[in-house]
């Protein structure tokens, strides 16, 4: 695949864009691959804000070590 990153004036990636060609060998490979576009639900979005609110409170965060060191102990 000759995917291309499409960055902004400061350089920071922004986008990507496929080549059709690649695109249509993906959707045959993975048919509901252009599915995958449709808008998330209200209740997945809902959750969103709500962690995007918790970033300005960082004692609220908790590094991730900690919750795979909890999944480890489960298994």
């Amino acid at each position: 695949m000759k995917a291309q990153i499409i960055k902004d004036n400061n350089g920071i990636p922004t986008g990507v864009f496929i080549p059709i060609e690649d695109w249509e060998n993906m959707k045959q490979k993975y048919p509901n691959l252009d599915k995958e576009n449709d808008d998330i639900p209200q209740w997945q979005k809902d959750i969103l804000d709500i962690r995007i609110k918790d970033l300005d409170n960082p004692e609220k965060l908790k590094p991730v070590k900690s919750l795979l060191d909890i999944l480890d102990q489960e298994i």
